[in-house]
């Protein structure tokens, strides 16, 4: 029932958003079982900022696996105050294992114009603060599957802003079976206040994906 609704929502959203698609490359029509991504996440996946939901095009396999299988066990969006993750987490419960890993597969080959920077901080301090981020993300932010941490390049900068705050919060990382949620969270708490988080993302914006 969920699926049917949100499929045929989809299609309609498709339809107004179909010039939009022309303006990439090489755009990427998702087939009927992933059409109802695109409900939130926009054509190829671009992100929808007014639905709070990310740019995800071009994510490396591995980690949308991850989430999804987060999101699918109460790990993300059990949060009273994580209100986006809470609308996501019934979209990944409906999946199989199977169908995740196809997703993650669809996200990851999927293509988009890369998002215009919204968040504004300084660059050069941000440069300093990521130094201990880029033990774990790298050093150009270009991730380690082997220490679960995704590449932190051409997303969403609002959403990643966000999820610094939701780790430093407690409203993400909260389940001690959440590993790498646990030790982000740890992670993000050192962070002084909001400003050193948009330093951050802003100095991320400065680069480009490897």
């Amino acid at each position: 029932m969920i699926r049917n609704t949100v499929a045929t929502l989809a299609l309609t959203l498709l339809l107004t958003l179909h010039s939009q698609a022309c303006l990439a490359d090489d755009p990427v029509i998702p087939d009927d079982k992933f059409v109802y991504c695109t409900v939130c996440h926009g054509m190829q996946l671009r992100g929808i900022e007014q639905l709070q939901a990310p740019r995800l095009s071009g994510m490396d396999a591995w980690y949308v696996r991850k989430q999804l299988d987060a999101f699918s066990k109460n790990w993300r969006g059990a949060h009273a105050k994580d209100y986006a993750g809470m609308e996501m987490r019934p979209m990944a419960a409906i999946l199989s294992a199977p169908e995740i890993a196809e997703a993650a597969d669809f996200v990851s080959k999927t293509r988009s114009p890369m998002p215009e920077a919204t968040v504004a901080g300084d660059a050069v301090r941000g440069e300093k603060l990521y130094t201990s981020c880029g033990v774990c993300h790298g050093t150009r932010a270009e991730g380690n599957e082997g220490l679960g941490a995704p590449a932190l390049v051409g997303g969403s900068d609002w959403y990643l802003a966000r999820q610094i705050r939701n780790f430093r919060d407690g409203i993400r990382g909260a389940s001690p079976a959440d590993m790498y949620g646990v030790q982000m969270r740890a992670a993000a708490s050192v962070l002084p206040d909001d400003d050193a988080v948009d330093d951050i993302v802003a100095y991320l914006n400065t680069l480009q994906p490897e």
